[in-house]
C-alpha cells in the first residue's frame, strides 16, 4: 500500500474492503454516459468505491483518520451496498506491522457510516470502542448533526457507529479549524454534511490533504462534479475551488478516500477547472 514520508510522519494508506453505491447519486447531475466511463455500473447501477483510510506515524503517536464501515452489518444492509470484506482494516493495520491497541487517536471526518462503522465493535451484545487506547476526535457540529438528521442524511448516521464512544468517555470534540499535532492541521467543510474535517499534513517539504467526501474519486475533481447526496453542492464546488487551488501552489498530493483505483492524486490547474498531473494506484507496494 502507498505510504509517504514527510518530515516526523510517515503516511499509509490504508484500504478496508469496498462498497457499492448508486452511481446516480454519486455524480448527481453529471450523465450517466460521462460518469460509466471510468465508473462502470452494475445490473443495479451501482459502481464500485473504496473505503480508504489514512494512518499517521510520527510525534510518539499513531494517528488513524477514518475507520472504513467495520464488520457489524447484517444480510440486508451487506446486500444493499454489496459489500466486499477483504481487506480488513485490522489486515491493512497488520500489514504495516500494527495492531488496534498500537492507534493512539482515530480522527473521524465526519459520521457517516462508510467512514466511522469501524468505530466500534460488537463484543458479545455490547458496543466498545474497536481501538481500546485511542481517542476519538470528531467536530462537535457534526455530532449535533448526526443525532439530529435532515431526511436526506438520516439513513446514512447509525448511532451504534458513535454513540458507545461518547459512553466510554473516549470521545473529544473539536470545533472548527485546529491544528491538534505538530505539521497536523483540520479544515472544516460544510457542503457534503455539516461539519466534516479535512486533514492537512505538512512535513519535509512536502503536504498531504485527506479530503473525505469532498472529492471522493478521481473523477470528482471535476468542480462541476458533485454527488447527489452533498447537502449544498454550491457550498462542496466553493470548497473544492479553494482547496484545489491551495494544493496546486502547495505542490500537494491528494488521499482519494473512495476511489478503488487511484489512492493518491496531485492536482493541476486546467482553465478554469482542475484534473489530475500525477496518480499512485492504490495497489502500489
Amino acid at each position: 500500500m502507498p505510504r509517504l514520508e514527510l518530515g516526523d510522519w510517515t503516511l499509509h494508506t490504508l484500504e478496508t474492503g469496498a462498497l457499492w453505491l448508486d452511481g446516480g447519486a454519486m455524480f448527481g447531475s453529471v450523465p450517466r454516459s460521462l460518469w460509466s466511463r471510468s465508473n462502470p455500473p452494475d445490473e443495479r447501477n451501482r459502481i464500485r468505491l473504496a473505503m480508504r483510510c489514512l494512518l499517521l506515524v510520527g510525534h510518539g503517536r499513531r494517528v488513524l483518520v477514518d475507520v472504513g464501515l467495520g464488520g457489524k452489518s447484517d444480510a440486508k444492509f451487506r446486500d444493499i451496498f454489496r459489500l466486499e470484506d477483504a481487506p480488513t482494516l485490522g489486515d491493512s493495520l497488520a500489514a504495516e506491522g500494527f495492531g488496534s491497541g498500537d492507534v493512539t487517536d482515530v480522527v473521524l471526518t465526519h459520521l457517516h457510516f462508510d467512514h466511522a462503522g469501524g468505530a466500534t465493535v460488537r463484543d458479545g451484545d455490547a458496543l466498545r470502542p474497536a481501538f481500546p487506547q485511542a481517542g476519538y476526535h470528531v467536530q462537535r457540529r457534526n455530532w449535533e448533526n448526526a443525532h439530529a438528521p435532515n431526511p436526506r442524511e438520516r439513513a446514512s448516521y447509525l448511532r451504534e457507529n458513535f454513540d458507545p464512544l461518547e459512553q466510554a468517555g473516549v470521545l473529544g470534540f473539536w470545533q472548527g479549524d485546529t491544528r491538534p499535532w505538530p505539521g497536523v492541521s483540520l479544515v472544516t467543510a460544510e457542503g457534503h454534511t455539516r461539519g466534516q474535517q479535512l486533514v492537512r499534513i505538512e512535513g519535509g517539504g512536502r503536504v498531504v490533504y485527506f479530503v473525505a467526501d469532498l472529492i471522493p474519486m478521481a473523477a470528482h475533481v471535476r468542480i462541476p462534479y458533485v454527488m447527489g447526496y452533498d447537502i449544498a453542492a454550491i457550498e462542496t464546488m466553493a470548497e473544492k475551488q479553494s482547496l484545489l487551488g491551495r494544493a496546486v501552489d502547495e505542490g500537494a498530493w491528494i488521499v482519494l478516500e473512495h476511489d478503488p483505483e487511484t489512492a493518491l492524486a496531485k492536482p493541476v490547474r486546467e482553465g478554469s477547472d482542475f484534473a489530475w498531473s500525477e496518480r499512485v494506484s492504490a495497489a502500489s507496494a
